[in-house]
């Protein structure tokens, strides 16, 4: 090789490696900084794009098992209330029990009809009382509680309907219609009794039959919530595993880099002190 000065061929070389050891280097401090193998397009635009979707994907489920769960506290709101109607039908039921026998004077059947309007009264006010964040829960009108991965093949809609709630229409029957009608006899006395008795008796039936289709439907939400949750937790480990620096690796990668670096530095020195050479041929 002929010995120059207008281009130090061995230091270009030296330089050029040790620039790329440089980059490597900053990369690899920036995997180990930031715990994420991927931080820009340029480090992995195949696995950046499909973390990003993993990412998403996560978020929607986390929020769809909050929606879920919070179908579920609505119908839970629901069923507590019917509970109680409950309770006070079996109270009804033993006034009317109580009313229709005739050992009992005017003053005491008066006493059971005033409770028993008082029941029936109570009835009413927790249908159109009873809420849930601001909304009223016996009301016809479907619930659609929404879940999905954030794509439109993973998307499911749950329609939820209670039921209204009043003296008119206690509990649902089949197909959600209106339950028993309370307000047929306006007071309960000897003669009224065993007809009121009759319509408590199908009252109870219905409530009954309306818990057990919200019930139903709590299942359910619960279930897709289960789901929604597992799979939330899968997509992120998922995108854990593409995402995530790994550090085995990258300290490895580190410790290689800086004795590259180091030793790069050591060459272009060398190499540099190569031309200083030239100067003893003109002494």
């Amino acid at each position: 090789m002929s010995l120059g000065v207008l281009n130090n061929i061995s230091a270009i070389y030296a330089q050029n490696y040790l620039n790329q050891t440089q980059t490597q280097l900053q990369g690899t401090l920036e995997q180990l900084s930031s715990g994420s193998r991927i931080n820009s397009g340029a480090d992995d635009a195949a696995g950046l794009a499909l973390a990003d979707g993993l990412s998403a994907n996560v978020s929607a489920l986390t929020q769809s098992a909050q929606n879920a769960s919070s179908g579920v506290g609505m119908l839970q709101t629901a069923d507590g209330a019917l509970a109680q109607v409950t309770n006070l039908l079996n109270r009804g039921i033993t006034l009317a029990t109580e009313a229709a026998n005739g050992t009992l004077n005017t003053s005491q059947v008066g006493s059971a009809d005033q409770e028993y309007q008082n029941i029936l009264t109570e009835i009413g006010n927790i249908g159109s009382t009873t809420n849930y964040n601001g909304m009223g829960v016996f009301s016809a009108t479907p619930v659609s509680i929404f879940v999905s991965d954030g794509t439109t093949s993973g998307a499911s809609t749950f329609s939820d309907t209670i039921g209204v709630l009043t003296k008119a229409s206690v509990g649902t029957t089949t197909g959600g219609a209106a339950g028993e009608d309370l307000t047929a006899n306006a007071t309960l006395d000897a003669t009224t009794a065993s007809s009121i008795l009759t319509s408590l008796t199908a009252a109870v039936q219905d409530v009954a039959y309306q818990r057990g289709t919200i019930g139903a439907d709590i299942n359910q939400l619960n279930a897709a919530s289960n789901v929604a949750s597992t799979q939330s937790v899968n997509l992120a480990d998922a995108e854990n595993s593409i995402r995530a620096t790994n550090y085995g690796t990258a300290t490895s990668d580190l410790a290689k880099y800086k004795v590259l670096s180091e030793t790069g530095i050591a060459a272009l020195s060398q190499a540099n002190s190569v031309q200083q050479d030239v100067l003893k041929l003109l002494q």
